[in-house]
């Protein structure tokens, strides 16, 4: 496990939702075979332009042995508000970032974001 991640102890339920928090923690799976974390909170800004762009985020996994502690996540996306990404590499990112946490494999994590229409356009991305 990586210095941002938790399995032990819940630091970020101490946290207010405000507060930017890095870390993905987990709880041991208590039996569940499939998860899906969905969020329409996701803020970022356009590298090029740096106006936001706000997403749909969705998050499915398989646990193994862990499972993703929601309030954690809600922290860690929040984390993006004020970074320049495109929707493509974040959701790349988010993947990865989940996938460790979890200590599963990249494949084993899918992540779509879904970007609201700018200039009519929306973009939908799957890591």
């Amino acid at each position: 496990m990586d210095a941002g991640t938790r399995s032990t102890e819940f630091v970020a339920l101490g946290h207010a939702g405000s507060e930017h928090y890095a870390g993905l923690e987990t709880f041991p799976n208590p039996g569940v075979s499939l998860v899906e974390l969905v969020s329409d909170e996701l803020v970022a800004v356009c590298p090029i332009t740096g106006q936001p762009d706000l997403y749909v985020a969705s998050i499915e996994y398989s646990p193994t042995d862990r499972c993703l502690e929601s309030k954690s996540l809600k922290l860690y996306l929040n984390g993006f508000r004020d970074q320049g990404h495109f929707c493509e590499a974040l959701a790349v990112k988010i993947r990865d970032d989940v996938a460790g946490a979890l200590g599963l494999a990249a494949n084993e994590v899918t992540v779509t974001l879904e970007q609201k229409a700018r200039g009519g356009i929306t973009i939908t991305a799957t890591a």
